[in-house]
């Protein structure tokens, strides 16, 4: 949990996590496709427990796709992690979308005494024994990280079936292996450095897609974004935006963290932050959809310094002047909908029309990779990344 960038002020992990909540509610309000909810486990972070955060807010919400943003496997019991979300599966009624990585940070590697050597083999084994546990009512199985299972059977058994799994990556190699050798969808982090690391960890995803004998045509992508804010025109947003940069400049400084881009201007020219006028964010997504081919993107869902007024007016201004022109001008699938919910039950809704390609945590939701129906879509989607991390 981090000080707000400009004033400085640490709100209470109480009115943090409500904050989180409310900005849910507001993703549905506006019409965005999903929300996503982070998982870390040491400071400043607060979201240690997103299926408890997520079950709230399928409480409070009906609609919006709820994503995982990165559901850490490399540090869980993939059994109680099966439990866990098959159970919220069912309370949001098939609402449930997964983004899975090995996660980041030291201090919580330590805390669950994993180590740099074995995390990628705690990754790939926990997401092989989590899939199987999703599709199969009894499993044998054994590895080297958790007690072996003989016959095992899991309650209760999900909703979805299959859900969609996409791999969160910000450079790894080993992430984008193990999505293509399942035929998964991929969801970069995109938010750094410049685009040209992530296009290069997109094309060689493309590479072993095809390598594993998946139609190349059935591969998904999703983005992140470095941060958002529009207004009508863009001298406006940047002025309104540069102390919000530039305090979040110094927090990099204090925290020993040399930035990649000095200044707004450079952000802007050279990484995926999207400030200015609808016209120029719209050009900006082409440009990344160009070298990345994605359909979904992420937007930050938190105020992240704006005022609530600026934050909500940013939000809508996306909403009617930039998701309609790219979802009209990106080809996207749409989201699976889960046909067996019980009436009164939330189930999700196909995304409105494709939404922008890039998906962002709680902004648009992230476009489904191939779903059980085979149905392709776009959207764009909200997410609360600030206390969560990032794939």
């Amino acid at each position: 949990m981090a000080p707000t960038p400009i004033t400085g002020e640490l709100k209470s992990t109480n009115a943090r996590l409500r904050e989180v909540v409310e900005n849910a509610v507001l993703a549905e309000e506006l019409g965005f496709d999903g929300f996503g909810v982070g998982e870390r486990h040491e400071r400043p972070f607060i979201s240690s427990s997103p299926p408890v955060v997520l079950s709230h807010i399928a409480a409070r919400t009906s609609a919006i796709r709820l994503f995982t943003a990165v559901t850490t496997l490399s540090l869980l019991d993939p059994v109680r992690a099966y439990e866990d979300y098959a159970t919220l599966d069912h309370l949001s009624g098939g609402r449930l979308e997964l983004i899975i990585g090995k996660g980041n940070g030291a201090a919580q590697a330590q805390l669950f005494h994993v180590t740099g050597e074995d995390q990628w083999e705690r990754n790939r084994e926990g997401y092989e024994l989590f899939r199987r546990l999703w599709r199969e009512d009894r499993v044998t199985w054994s590895g080297r990280f958790r007690p072996p299972l003989t016959d095992a059977e899991t309650w209760p058994r999900p909703l979805q079936r299959p859900i969609r799994v996409w791999h969160g990556s910000a450079t790894s190699k080993e992430s984008v292996e193990l999505a293509a050798l399942y035929g998964d969808p991929l969801f970069s982090a995109n938010v750094s450095n410049p685009v040209e690391p992530y296009e290069e960890l997109v094309r060689h995803y493309r590479e072993r897609w095809e390598f594993h004998g998946h139609d190349p045509a059935d591969a998904l992508v999703g983005a992140g974004t470095a941060g958002y804010y529009a207004t009508k025109n863009s001298q406006d947003a940047i002025e309104t935006y540069r102390p919000i940069f530039n305090a979040r400049l110094e927090l990099f400084r204090k925290a020993g963290v040399e930035p990649v881009f000095h200044t707004l201007e450079d952000a802007i020219e050279r990484s995926s932050i999207l400030v200015g006028s609808p016209q120029q964010i719209i050009d900006k997504v082409h440009s990344y959809h160009e070298r990345l081919g994605h359909e979904v993107m992420h937007l930050h869902a938190d105020a992240d310094g704006l005022t609530d007024k600026q934050h909500r007016t940013a939000l809508e201004l996306f909403q009617s002047d930039i998701a309609p022109v790219l979802r009209a001008e990106i080809p996207s699938r749409p989201f699976p909908r889960h046909e067996d919910s019980e009436p009164g039950t939330p189930a999700s809704s196909p995304s409105p029309a494709p939404a922008p390609a890039p998906s962002a945590s709680p902004a648009p939701a992230p476009a489904p990779g191939p779903g059980p129906d085979g149905a392709r879509h776009e959207s764009p989607w909200h997410g609360d990344a600030r206390d969560g991390g990032r794939p």
